[in-house]
């Protein structure tokens, strides 16, 4: 049979059909997605989804949103397209996993009938077939069922999208154009769309790049031959994917940490690698078993002859065909050079991160498993012609072609529901895969299991024990248990074989967290530069900032947080701490307007609220510090703090019976409450309205305060001296007094002197009420009862204390 006979009878199984049947025919495809990755919308995140989506601040705003485009390393890869759907789907739902997982299923659907509709354009035999393949083929659950993945099956509707419009401007054949009367009349728009849909594939995923290379193998299948009228229109598509790949392999070294010994590897080397990755592709797609996350990494020996068999058996297959292609034709050469060209970049001639793992993936050939599968599909369909059978042989062969592809397909859905099933299936296949243990061991961390974490960890090392990564996880563990000598010791060793400076940078930053639990601040402090150095990032910052504030250099501190909100604005560890700092300066306004954001970007949670109100009590502005206030108590009325809070604005308002009223509601919540017992006894003893005032009570509410606090603290000594100064007990009011002198600051002596003062001439002390908020700050007397802002407090790990045990920063 010629070339004419063949493709003759080619045409013969790939007539064109109506529109009403190609809507049934995609909605089939469609259908066939959804029943086997229906149960992925139960899944949750796994792996890179983590950076990706859940802990991605870039998708959370507008200006994250610039920053995708526009500032490099905001995400590790330049695929602006694809976190681009990810911050749609964050302002629409959240992170709710379903709609990612929902996106994911439909754009899966959506290459498959767009392989479909190109097939058919291209006059091969068994198009529908060849979609349903790639449809519920298993081999493509690792890039549907992981959220992460939506760089490939979106980048890979984009490409198919690209060559359909590509065919349209340039139709290969007169059959072609037969119905496409719009392609004659302005083929510049449909060459326009399919450059377009080519740049936006590159920014999913820069793999995509091959798609000009691509149509010149369509045309030289064909045609037989290229012209340079071919190649000319082809120019500009060549030269933004050579850029943007480019960009790719930079930010894979740079951004991502591709370099290391894992990655030294000769020309032989990748030639090895290239040629054993091309026939195990070729393998799975042929029997997709087993499928795991992480396959073994090769051994690669050039001294071994069997490993240049797969290479040489590579390059035999091609020679095989070019010479066969007058009898077999030139589609099977054609589409072994699309899957080998599509494959290329995961191949091992460019360094990805995952290499140090493995270096093979599902994912790498699910843009160049289509050409395979399509010249599978062909090859069945074209064989049922020389071979004539009762029509519903067909129907049934078919099913049971796909059938258990399609069970299989949906049984691995489920091994994507969380990390600890995804990585415990890789140990079920490969019990020494270090990777899979330390991923376990890494999950188990986060879920506060630590000691089962550490045995991971400490597996994974016994299996490569010169790598950082499981040596800086398990440090991490050990600091979580405040192993901190252990811990430190581990990541020195992390330290002795990182090789990246994305490994040196964490292990650097941790031994800075350790050092600083041990208040070794110094060491803290040269460890976190060192970090710094390495990958400024803003919690590297931040963690500085907080050894700066254990020293007591605010100004460092400050400095600190505002390069964190330089790097990520809306950090809010950064802007809690600053805001405190700043209030605690005296600052009031700028610490406001940091509460103010933290405020528009997490909403009204009580600790915010707590903190806001504290910053306006202490600009005193009373009014505002109560409406705040009176929100926490409508959503937690049985919380102390704070009716204690609202207690201190109305004092520091000079409206003392509503603030009796809410000390009394603070102290039958919480009968210990020093702050509370030891205010309410200020006003009884104190009160300028005669009415208010009850010294018996307010000696009883002032022991009670001391009891608590050890009879330590200057201010509550100084309340029990004014209330036995109230009943008439001079002696033991001059005695307090005396002790409230001699243990207090120079801010606080001025008053207690002139209080001591008073109980010397037997005068019991009287509180001057202000009518105003200007009397009230001349008064000063607020101060000396509680102060509305967080001083320092060596008890707290970040150096900053509670607001008063209402908020705690951590």
């Amino acid at each position: 049979m010629n070339q004419r006979e063949r493709t003759t009878a080619w045409r013969e199984h790939s007539r064109p059909i109506a529109v009403g049947q190609r809507l049934l025919y995609g909605a089939g495809l469609m259908l066939l997605v959804a029943l086997v990755y229906w149960p992925t919308l139960d899944n949750g995140y796994v792996s890179d989804d983590q950076d990706y989506v859940i802990n991605n601040r870039a998708i959370q705003s507008l200006q994250g949103l610039r920053d995708i485009w526009f500032k490099l390393g905001t995400v590790q890869q330049y695929y602006p397209v694809v976190f681009t759907t990810f911050w749609a789907e964050f302002q629409s739902w959240g992170l709710e996993p379903r709609g990612y997982h929902v996106v994911n299923m439909l754009l899966h659907g959506l290459s498959a009938v767009l392989m479909w509709r190109l097939l058919e354009r291209l006059d091969v035999a068994g198009a529908w077939l060849a979609g349903a393949i790639f449809a519920v083929h298993p081999v493509e659950v690792e890039s549907v069922a992981w959220v992460s993945e939506r760089k490939n099956v979106l980048s890979c509707a984009l490409a198919l999208g690209s060559l359909l419009s590509y065919l349209r401007y340039s139709p290969l054949e007169a059959r072609t154009l037969a119905d496409d009367s719009p392609a004659r009349r302005s083929p510049g728009s449909y060459y326009a769309l399919s450059l377009v849909l080519y740049v936006a594939a590159l920014l999913a995923k820069s793999v995509t790049a091959s798609v000009p290379a691509v149509l010149l193998v369509i045309v030289w299948w064909k045609r037989g031959r290229l012209s340079r009228r071919d190649a000319a229109p082809l120019v500009p598509f060549f030269a933004v994917g050579l850029a943007l790949s480019y960009l790719t392999i930079w930010m894979e070294k740079n951004y991502v940490g591709a370099q290391g010994q894992h990655w030294d590897l000769s020309v032989v080397d990748r030639l090895l690698i290239a040629g054993r990755a091309a026939w195990f592709y070729a393998a799975k797609l042929a029997w997709p078993y087993p499928l795991m996350f992480f396959y073994p990494r090769w051994t690669i020996d050039a001294t071994a002859d069997w490993q240049y068999l797969y290479p040489l058996a590579a390059v035999a297959l091609l020679i095989g065909l070019w010479l066969a292609r007058k009898r077999i034709g030139r589609g099977p050469l054609a589409a072994v050079l699309i899957f080998g060209g599509v494959l290329t970049p995961a191949l091992g001639f460019f360094d990805v991160f995952p290499f140090k793992f493995s270096f093979v993936a599902d994912h790498y050939q699910y843009h160049a498993g289509t050409a395979m599968i399509a010249l599978a599909a062909a090859g069945m369909t074209f064989a049922w012609k020389f071979r004539p059978r009762p029509w519903w042989i067909a129907p049934c062969a078919a099913t049971a072609l796909l059938l258990p592809l399609a069970l299989i397909a949906r049984q691995k859905t489920w091994v994507y529901a969380d990390n600890v099933t995804l990585h415990q299936d890789v140990l079920a296949h490969d019990p020494q895969s270090w990777a899979a243990l330390n991923n376990v061991g890494s999950c188990l961390l986060n879920q506060g299991d630590y000691e089962q974490a550490m045995s991971y960890f400490r597996q994974a090392i016994r299996l490569i024990p010169r790598d950082a990564m499981p040596r800086v996880n398990l440090g991490l563990a050990l600091l979580k248990q405040r192993q901190f000598d252990e811990a430190a010791a581990e990541l020195r060793r992390a330290l002795e074989c990182s090789e990246t400076p994305q490994e040196q940078a964490a292990a650097w930053r941790l031994l800075g967290t350790t050092q600083s639990e041990q208040s070794h601040y110094d060491d803290a402090l040269e460890s976190y530069g060192k970090a710094i150095a390495l990958q400024p990032t803003s919690a590297a910052y931040v963690n500085r900032g907080r050894v700066h504030v254990n020293r007591g250099d605010t100004a460092a501190a400050i400095a600190d947080f505002d390069k964190a909100l330089a790097l990520q604005p809306e950090t809010t560890e950064a802007l809690l701490l600053r805001a405190t700092l700043l209030a605690q300066g005296g600052k009031f306004d700028r610490a406001l307007a940091d509460l103010q954001s933290v405020r528009a970007s997490v909403g009204d949670n009580p600790e915010l609220l707590a903190q806001l109100a504290a910053v306006y009590q202490g600009a005193h502005r009373w009014e505002e510090a109560i409406a705040i206030y009176n929100q926490l108590l409508a959503s937690h009325p049985g919380s102390a703090a704070a009716f204690r809070g609202r207690g201190d604005s109305y004092l520091g308002w000079g409206k003392q019976r509503q603030a009796i009223a809410d000390y009394e509601a603070a102290i039958r919540l919480e009968p210990e409450n020093r702050e509370a017992l030891n205010n309410l006894a200020w006003i009884l003893a104190t009160s300028p309205d005669g009415q208010l005032r009850d010294g018996k009570r307010a000696v009883d509410l002032a022991k009670t305060a001391c009891a608590v606090t050890l009879y330590n603290r200057a201010d509550i000594l100084s309340t029990l001296a004014a209330a036995y100064a109230e009943i008439g007990d001079f002696e033991q009011a001059i005695g307090f007094s005396q002790r409230a002198v001699d243990i207090a600051n120079e801010q606080l002596q001025g008053e207690l002197l002139r209080q001591l003062e008073a109980y010397r001439a037997r005068r019991p002390w009287r509180e001057a009420l202000p009518e105003d908020a200007a009397k009230a700050r001349a008064a000063g007397r607020g101060s000396l009862r509680r102060s509305p802002l967080p001083a320092r407090d060596s008890r707290t790990s970040s150096g900053l204390s509670a607001f008063d045990g209402l908020v705690e920063m951590t």
